[in-house]
């Protein structure tokens, strides 16, 4: 028979890792439960000085500026077994690219599942990345957990190359601004979005709209 101070000490040791797998999940019977998360429908600059705002306190960026019309430029990134992709090896496709600043938060976790779910069949049609500093074990730790299986995910922990080359570095907690772009089968950036504040969701709805229109260019 249990004794009570044995019982406690399983109690004590599991309620961290429980306490954990709801926050990861935010799961109910129908499926992902989606909160009311005000959405951004302007962007901030990219680049060193130009900064994110982060309850109420501006955040600077650090790296070489992006904007639409440029060209996404060479960087690896880490895959789930640790290796590397560069992030311009397309195939020729249109990509929609949603960077986060880390899946185990909310508003990160909601954009994800925003991308896989509400897409209306885009991902058929064009690849959907989710880029992170989180590892790519957390990534596909959280990949697993929310049952997404259409976005690749893709890893900038390393050292937030990406994050540097593209402007979208936050410099003090070293994590990725909140962003999503589109590019082209020819890497050039047709659309760019970054959160002025970061506790605000992209205007995903646009990106959606922007990627299906180059398809259509295509086809």
């Amino acid at each position: 028979m249990l004794t009570k101070p044995f019982i406690w000490i399983v109690l004590i040791c599991i309620s961290p890792v429980l306490a954990s797998c709801t926050g990861l999940g935010r799961h109910s019977e129908q499926g992902f439960t989606y909160k009311d998360i005000q959405i951004d429908t302007t962007s901030a600059n990219t680049g060193q000085g130009s900064t994110i705002q982060f309850k109420g306190s501006p955040l600077p960026l650090s790296g070489m500026p992006i904007q639409v019309g440029d060209t996404l430029r060479s960087v690896n990134l880490a895959k789930g077994d640790l290796s590397l992709i560069d992030v311009t090896d397309t195939g020729g496709s249109v990509r929609l690219i949603n960077v986060v600043p880390s899946l185990d938060t909310t508003v990160c976790e909601q954009q994800t599942h925003y991308l896989s779910e509400k897409n209306q069949g885009l991902d058929q049609q064009v690849k959907l990345i989710t880029i992170s500093v989180d590892t790519p074990f957390a990534q596909d730790r959280f990949a697993k957990g929310a049952d997404i299986n259409n976005v690749k995910f893709l890893s900038d922990f390393r050292g937030g190359e990406f994050g540097k080359t593209h402007g979208l570095l936050l410099e003090g907690p070293h994590v990725l601004a909140r962003a999503v772009l589109v590019v082209d089968g020819q890497n050039v950036v047709r659309h760019l979005q970054v959160t002025p504040d970061l506790g605000h969701m992209p205007d995903m709805e646009k990106a959606f709209q922007v990627a299906r229109s180059l398809v259509n260019e295509k086809g």
